[in-house]
């Protein structure tokens, strides 16, 4: 006659030849609602929901001018370039590191891209200097925090807190304080242009996260980026060269960053070293309400995409209902600890008794 067993109990099993005995625990399968609120479906259609709430309260509050399309484009706008840098910082994170340079990199970028020499140099050339410069900048400033962060063996969060501290130093000395003003018409005109009825700064952001979804979901990095996140030592173990794939997640998130200072610029029209900051502190905000574990191993584009949509259209909410920033910072810092907790409740691994 069987017996049946409890989930959780502690069995103990028959003893071997040698007369030694071993227990196991039965853990109890996890419920097929945790599964799936756990999955990709789950976090995704809770982000959904999410911004689906948010748009009917800002609807109720604001009246029509929020549907309005002007209105639809100015948050999507509005989103699009820390949503660039958040790209970057969901591969960062993923790979179970974090980068809180990446707001100083890109003010230093928007003030390399627009110093008198480039601005002269693009004059004799062509605007695309402006740009150039900018994406080297970013580039090398990810490859040094990289470099540092893999072959030096400085944890991610002190290298990454110096290069925030002297990046935006060393944007103040290049500019002297200043503000630097763009002189090009041309370069005004483009990043402000619109294709097909939409901002060009969308279209920008459109196209990165496309690119970081690939990156992620069908390329043999991105399963290494995940795999170095769940477990790094064993992704060593499996032939993986853990640090110089960290460098490059690295100058990736640099990369990103001197694409949002060539948006930036475009839409403000001047460089200077307070573009960008506390960028770092959204966008992280934005990955981690996307489902990325700041643990690493899991986390995916769509979500981070979600996670900044929710955040731009919460800040237009408050904008049409003439709301104080603070007000707005509190709300965001609530959805950061509910995000953070739901992790905590869902991400747990199957039969864990906590």
């Amino acid at each position: 006659m069987s017996e049946q067993i409890t989930p959780g109990a502690e069995v103990i099993a028959p003893s071997d030849p040698t007369g030694t005995t071993s227990s196991v625990v039965v853990t109890e399968p996890p419920s097929s609602a945790r599964r799936l609120l756990g999955g990709p479906v789950g976090r995704n259609a809770g982000l959904v929901l999410a911004l689906a709430l948010i748009i009917v309260v800002g609807a109720i509050t604001a009246g029509d001018d929020f549907f309005q399309v002007s209105n639809m484009l100015t948050i999507l706008r509005q989103a699009s370039i820390i949503g660039v840098i958040s790209v970057g910082m969901t591969l960062v994170i993923i790979a179970g590191g974090i980068d809180l340079s990446v707001g100083s990199v890109m003010g230093l970028a928007s003030i390399a891209a627009t110093l008198a020499a480039v601005q002269n140099l693009a004059d004799q050339s062509h605007w695309v200097v402006m740009i150039a410069i900018a994406l080297a900048v970013g580039l090398v400033a990810g490859l040094m925090n990289g470099i540092v962060i893999a072959y030096g063996k400085v944890v991610a969060f002190m290298a990454t807190l110096a290069m925030l501290v002297a990046a935006r130093g060393l944007a103040e000395i290049l500019a002297e304080r200043r503000t630097l003003v763009i002189g090009s018409r041309d370069f005004i005109d483009f990043m402000n242009a619109d294709l097909l009825g939409v901002d060009i700064l969308i279209w920008i952001f459109a196209v990165v996260a496309v690119a970081g979804w690939l990156i992620l979901n069908r390329t043999t990095f991105g399963r290494r980026t995940v795999a170095i996140g769940g477990n790094g030592e064993a992704a060593r173990l499996a032939g993986i060269d853990v640090k110089r794939h960290t460098m490059w997640l690295y100058a990736i998130a640099g990369l990103c960053a001197g694409i949002a200072a060539v948006m930036m610029i475009g839409r403000t029209t001047a460089g200077t070293s307070t573009h960008g900051t506390l960028y770092e502190l959204d966008a992280i905000a934005a990955v981690v309400v996307g489902g990325t574990l700041l643990i690493g191993g899991r986390g995916t584009i769509t979500g981070t995409v979600f996670g900044v949509l929710i955040f731009a259209t919460l800040t237009n909410v408050f904008v049409q209902n003439n709301l104080s920033s603070s007000v707005q910072a509190v709300a965001k810092g609530v959805i950061i600890v509910v995000a953070v907790l739901l992790q905590q409740r869902f991400a747990k691994p199957a039969g864990s008794r906590e």
